[in-house]
């Protein structure tokens, strides 16, 4: 592979106006197709299977007018009692009939005929039937709901519009530009040049911008959940800042040696070049392995991540070598291109230039600095290290097995908008349970049938532990489905209304006549979570066996795959630990922006193993690889630790701080969940890459010694290559070599 990579590596840098050409129509032409083809964003998670989305399809096929989309709107009055006078009665009727001409409503629930109205006669709730899904409902009818009861707030009423219908779809605004302008300032840093810097951010932007507009014209035919975008952002910049960061360095590090500038891009791409695809198949296998779980909005968030991430890659190795060419020695600071000696400087013609420059002796290598003091002292004190190392991380995973999962809520929303609004209007005026009422559907052959269950069904369900109130039946037009609200007295998140819709399910569950089924918002939550906890330790399985196997691939080993599995493992539990202490217990919320604790979002624990188990997998090729290089080259297992390290702290340490910035800069935005995922995924990283991947992996590395790289003959020869230090690369080069003397 790293033979193939390197040739790949010369020809795009060869042919760097065509490369480049090739990428712009590519970015034009889905950019184009984004603007045309662009499908609406779902913001529903369907979970075929389930009794919830059972009742749902049953409806859509039998009740289709109480299919659609519900709002609910919440009345307060200016005084105690004001809805018991004929004045606030108008007022609430007025209001009632308002929204019930809504454009795209099929009708509106008079409270009063209902009961929708507290004790104290203040408070009211009215009931609003979309004709069509939340997803279907237009901006313009959103907004026409928006602004219902401007009269009665005139009079000094309050009208809260809520419900599903105004479930927003996350924004990306400009707090993540923070995180993007963070990793610039890394990048210059690091580099010393702002040529390189900025070639290496504009590579990355490019891949993102190609990935995004490829996923955004494929929405026509894909139904994307409105966090699929997000996520496939996240990650698309993140990785293809780092991956062009690892070949860009590698391609300086080549010039200084002497290399022309054909050669060096050459075996950067052929050697960081490999470590760049091996890292970005993991992520990718990782992220499509999503779809095993069989759970559709979790296979298209995966494979819209995953598809971002291919780009990625693609973009490094073909357009990141191209760019370097237009750069040339530009990417090195100002000092080091006099230094640099003659032959290297052909990179306009593209020639391989004068091959002696291949004898040049490099300069010697600075062993003062940090990466080596830290290999060093790492190794040294390694036993103390590890138990720190392991200590530490214990500490913080303490509270992961408090972990609770549910869907996001109104509850949860962010101060001030219109869902929030709504949703603490209801619970000050009729308490937590009116937020997540459950539907019970009642279907049966005939409507004789179904109206004989329907008594039946509501009183044990009356007789159910925390259930508050029973709403009447709604019948469908020729009587064989009815739908029964039930209001709980806890709220959506609660583990009391947990326990509720299992108490529901078992206590209806044995008519034979008709088909009884719980479902609504609340409930669809909780069967979603319940399936992803279900789905989580299998799907952790399959990751850590998938990490043994890939890096005893590439490593030849088996104690370092296990090691490094291991570390995996820690790093996931602590970074439960740590979002769970700040996202559900709200320890230290204010400084992460985040205005109500509660459970965290479902499907955040399963993407999170997955994008972490491809980003750790990163971080230990990066570093592990040069280990073993410089000991099969015959270093001693202590010295060749110190090497790995002190060779790719700096790097490491930049890609991790580039990570960290592009994941923390999504913590600004106010949806908590996609609040969380940042923080998450920014936490995840800062301790794989610093306490597990720099502190604890060389400390094991350094206890193993000659141990760490044992591999039974029958597997070593049972194992194919991969090459991934290039090893056949530079046998290659090797016998090439005379020819150019």
């Amino acid at each position: 592979m790293a033979t193939l990579l390197y040739r790949l590596g010369r020809g795009s840098m060869r042919r760097r106006r065509l490369v480049a050409a090739i990428w712009l129509v590519v970015l034009v032409g889905l950019g184009l197709g984004a603007a045309t083809l662009r499908g609406p964003i779902a913001d529903n998670f369907t979970m075929p299977g389930t009794e919830s989305q059972r009742a749902l399809d049953l409806l859509a096929e039998q009740f289709p007018e109480a299919s659609g989309a519900t709002g609910t709107i919440a009345v307060k009055a200016p005084a105690d009692g004001a809805l018991g006078s004929p004045p606030g009665q108008a007022v609430v009727r007025e209001l009632t009939q308002e929204a019930a001409t809504l454009p795209g409503v099929l009708g509106a629930v008079d409270p009063f005929q209902v009961g929708a109205v507290s004790p104290d006669g203040r408070y009211a709730l009215v009931q609003v039937q979309f004709a069509t899904g939340a997803d279907e409902v237009t901006d313009a009818q959103r907004d026409a709901y928006e602004k219902v009861g401007a009269r009665a707030e005139a009079q000094g009423w309050q009208v809260s519009p809520g419900g599903e219908v105004l479930n927003a779809v996350p924004e990306v605004g400009s707090t993540e530009a923070i995180g993007v302008a963070i990793a610039a300032i890394v990048l210059v840093i690091t580099f010393g040049s702002l040529v390189a810097a900025g070639m290496t951010m504009l590579n990355a932007l490019i891949g993102v911008g190609v990935g995004m507009a490829g996923l955004f014209t494929l929405s026509s035919v894909v139904d994307l959940t409105s966090t699929a975008p997000i996520l496939a952002l996240m990650l698309g910049l993140a990785v293809g800042i780092d991956y062009s960061l690892f070949i860009t360095s590698r391609y300086r590090q080549n010039l200084l040696e002497g290399l022309p500038p054909d050669e060096a891009v050459g075996r950067a791409v052929g050697t960081a070049g490999s470590a760049v695809v091996f890292a970005g198949a993991t992520v990718v296998i990782a992220l499509a392995g999503l779809a095993v779980v069989n759970i559709p909005f979790l296979t298209v968030m995966g494979l819209a991540a995953a598809g971002t991430v291919s780009v990625a890659v693609l973009v490094a190795i073909t357009l990141q070598p191209a760019l370097l060419g237009f750069a040339g020695r530009r990417v090195l600071p100002r000092k080091l291109r006099t230094a640099l000696p003659v032959g290297t400087e052909d990179a306009e013609t593209g020639n391989a230039g004068d091959r002696s420059a291949e004898q040049v002796t490099p300069p010697a290598e600075d062993r003062s600095a940090f990466g080596f003091r830290w290999a060093r002292a790492v190794t040294r004190f390694r036993v103390p290290v590890i138990l720190v190392g392991l200590i530490g991380l214990g500490l913080l995973a303490l509270p992961t097995p408090d972990m609770r999962l549910s869907l996001p809520d109104a509850g949860t929303a962010p101060v001030g908008s219109p869902a929030r609004e709504s949703n603490d209007l209801i619970v000050e005026g009729f308490g937590p349970g009116f937020t997540g009422r459950l539907a019970v559907v009642v279907a049966g052959d005939d409507a004789q049938a179904t109206e004989a269950a329907v008594p039946q069904v509501t009183a044990l369900i009356q007789r159910t532990d925390n259930v508050l109130a029973v709403a009447p039946p709604q019948f469908s037009r020729d009587g064989r489905t009815a739908l029964l609200g039930v209001v709980p007295k806890t709220g959506p998140t609660e583990e009391a209304t947990e326990t509720l819709v299992h108490d529901v399910r078992s206590a209806v569950g044995e008519f034979r006549d008709v088909d009884v089924l719980l479902t609504g918002v609340t409930a669809i939550g909780i069967d979603v979570s319940e399936k992803l906890s279900d789905a989580l330790p299998v799907y952790l399985l399959l990751v850590v066996g998938l990490s043994v196997l890939l890096l005893m691939l590439v490593f030849r080993s088996v104690l370092v795959p296990v090691k490094a599995a291991l570390g995996f493992l820690l790093t996931v539990a602590a970074t439960f630990g740590i979002t769970v202490a700040v996202f559900q217990q709200g320890k230290l919320a204010d400084l992460v922006g985040l205005e109500t604790p509660g459970p965290l979002v479902s499907f955040l624990p399963i993407l999170l193993i997955g994008i972490l188990f491809g980003l750790a997998m990163d971080y230990e090729v990066f570093l592990v690889s040069r280990m073993r290089e410089d000991f099969v080259h015959g270093d001693t297992a202590q010295q060749a630790t110190v090497n790995g390290m002190g060779h790719g702290a700096r790097v490491v340490t930049a890609a991790a701080l580039i990570m960290i910035s592009v994941f923390g800069g999504f913590v600004f935005l106010d949806d908590p969940v996609i609040k969380s995922m940042g923080f998450a995924l920014a936490v995840g990283v800062a301790i794989d890459a610093f306490v597990v991947r720099m502190t604890i992996v060389p400390a094991v590395m350094s206890l193993l010694g000659k141990r760490a790289w044992w591999l039974p003959r029958w597997l070593d020869k049972a194992l194919p290559n991969v090459d991934i230090e290039g090893e056949g690369l530079r046998a290659h080069l090797d016998e090439k070599a005379p020819s150019h003397a």
